[in-house]
């Protein structure tokens, strides 16, 4: 089975670098997106604010980075123990 995103958003916020019992860095972000979309023949806005984490160095790279800073996102889906909502895994970033 595919599970595999591509997203351009906004990093509207990070939360403080941390690290993992294994000592691995780990960031928490919230992503915002916004664009035009066409869905059955009609164009709309679509707006979708995404939970995300991204972990080593990786999540030292978007640390650095500046909230208001639009990237492309690569990762998968997946949902945290307890919780009822998926978080985008960060896999891979590119600057817009």
């Amino acid at each position: 089975m595919e599970n595999h995103v591509v997203l351009t958003a906004c990093i509207e916020e990070l939360q403080a670098l941390r690290y993992t019992p294994a000592g691995l860095p780990a960031l928490d972000l919230r992503l915002v997106h916004e664009s035009s979309q066409v869905e059955a023949g009609c164009t709309r806005k679509v707006s979708a604010a995404v939970k995300a984490v991204a972990f080593g160095a990786l999540a030292e790279r978007l640390a650095r980075q500046a909230p208001g800073s639009i990237w492309k996102f690569q990762g998968f889906l997946a949902t945290p123990r307890n919780s009822k909502t998926v978080v985008l895994h960060i896999q891979d970033v590119q600057q817009n």
